[in-house]
């Protein structure tokens, strides 16, 4: 709740419409429990000093800065930190008596993103693709965390020569090697991590690429691109199917804010499931895809109890579609087959699904047995969020539900024959629903809940 103790902050832009910032901010602010608020400050470019001071003049505990103000707002700090000054540009400012100080949160958030993959530096050989400000911040991580060589490529040789010399003179030794955009066959034979810095690949223009020839990206192991929109570039596309492996630029954003964050409030701490949650919702955001976690499978599969504890280990609401057709039918399930009929209850299955992927943000949903058997429903489902499809046994099933009269599918002499006969019969709408399955059984409900979160992460 905003009040006259809140701390807040803000990211100054133009255009600002589009920012991830606010969204990721004010998250982190929510989960650590600071007093805290983060707003897009829109400044025109004539405006940055008048911004500067304004935001101190009103008691601003931080701002953010994007291009094209990266450099422009250094004439009008009162300090800037080391790497911010190597780098030449600053994205986060710090309230300190008298003015802000300055920072790059940028390179320390590629170095994090790159250390969470597993991905390192010390001794490496590497490409840089491009000479501007992201790729000031990408040599300065490079070099700062022993890169042996670095092959800077750029269209503009000059601009590359005179990028290496910086460096090479910030490092004092000479691992900085400048070549035109053409020369990169020169590049010696080997196995490199490569940082592709440029907007090239980026959206709308999303089939282009600096460099298309598949023997370069043959020499790459790992490659990295710092864009994040689209969430799979043509650079990745390179690598991959040159055989390497390749992420984009999202857990970057994501790690400088969680730094600029840390910055503002040094008592408060994001922790790795807060990184995991923002990263969900913000990639849900930037591939078009529902934001939502949805379980589906077979009666007994633990749709519920996995949904539950899913929602409660990341802080999501938790929603069941049959307790919503309940409640809103004013009836059991069972009296609406005994009364209205299956059809109608499936009826009412679709209008509960349609509304959710309307309406529901960051929810867990767990979705009866029957829902995904309806090719609309299953269409519904896979635009609502990500679909997780939770494997069980015919065996399993009757072990569960043993005394359990409250189903009418499973009203049988053979309760195990049923089973058996309505999961062949389910088994490739439930497939067709997903993004991906998960067997359940002889697994405990933290062991799924770890491996749909590792599972997704994967999509």
């Amino acid at each position: 709740m905003i009040d006259g103790k809140t701390k807040v902050c803000g990211i100054m832009a133009n255009p600002v419409e589009h920012s991830y910032s606010p969204m990721m901010q004010n998250f982190f602010g929510e989960r650590t429990g600071v007093n805290f608020a983060y707003v897009p400050l829109k400044v025109e470019p004539d405006m940055v000093e008048e911004a500067v001071k304004g935001a101190y003049a009103m008691n601003l505990a931080g701002v953010n800065v994007t291009v094209p103000y990266k450099q422009q707002v250094m004439p009008y700090l009162k300090e800037m930190d080391e790497g911010a000054a190597a780098i030449g540009a600053v994205n986060t400012l710090v309230r300190t008596e008298g003015g802000y100080k300055g920072y790059n949160t940028d390179a320390a958030g590629l170095y994090r993103a790159m250390e969470e993959e597993g991905i390192s530096i010390e001794g490496e050989d590497c490409i840089l693709l491009g000479a501007g400000g992201g790729a000031k911040a990408a040599a300065w991580t490079l070099g700062s965390h022993g890169a042996e060589n670095v092959y800077l490529l750029n269209r503009g040789e000059e601009r590359a020569r005179e990028l290496a010399e910086e460096m090479n003179g910030r490092f004092g030794r000479n691992i900085f090697h400048p070549m035109s955009l053409g020369a990169w066959r020169e590049i010696p034979e080997g196995s490199y991590l490569c940082v592709q810095t440029t907007s090239v690949g980026m959206a709308p223009k999303t089939e282009e690429v600096l460099i298309d020839d598949e023997d370069f990206y043959r020499k790459i192991h790992t490659g990295f691109d710092i864009i994040y929109t689209p969430f799979e570039t043509s650079f990745m596309k390179a690598v991959k199917k040159a055989g390497g492996r390749a992420y984009n630029g999202l857990s970057m954003l994501i790690y400088q804010g969680v730094i600029a964050y840390e910055l503002w409030n040094p008592e408060a701490k994001v922790d790795r499931e807060t990184v995991r949650e923002i990263r969900r919702r913000m990639k849900a955001r930037l591939t078009g895809k529902g934001s939502n976690v949805i379980f589906i499978g077979f009666m007994g599969a633990g749709k519920t109890t996995v949904g539950q504890a899913f929602a409660s280990h990341f802080s999501m609401p938790f929603v069941d579609t049959d307790e919503m057709i309940e409640r809103e039918a004013g009836k059991t399930i069972s009296d609406i087959f005994a009364e209205e009929g299956e059809e109608a209850f499936r009826r009412m299955e679709t209008e509960t699904v349609g509304k959710l992927r309307e309406k529901a943000e960051n929810t867990v949903i767990s979705v009866g047995g029957g829902l995904p058997l309806r090719e609309e429903n299953r269409r519904l489902l896979r635009e609502a969020g990500t679909v997780v499809y939770l494997k069980i046994r015919p065996e399993t099933v009757c072990r569960r539900l043993q005394g359990d009269d409250t189903r009418p599918m499973m009203r049988s002499e053979d309760p195990q024959a049923r089973a058996r006969e309505l999961l062949v019969l389910r088994e490739e709408h439930y497939l067709a629903a997903s993004h991906f399955a998960v067997d359940t059984d002889e697994k405990t409900v933290e062991e799924i809940v770890e491996e749909v979160r590792r599972r997704e992460e994967e999509l």
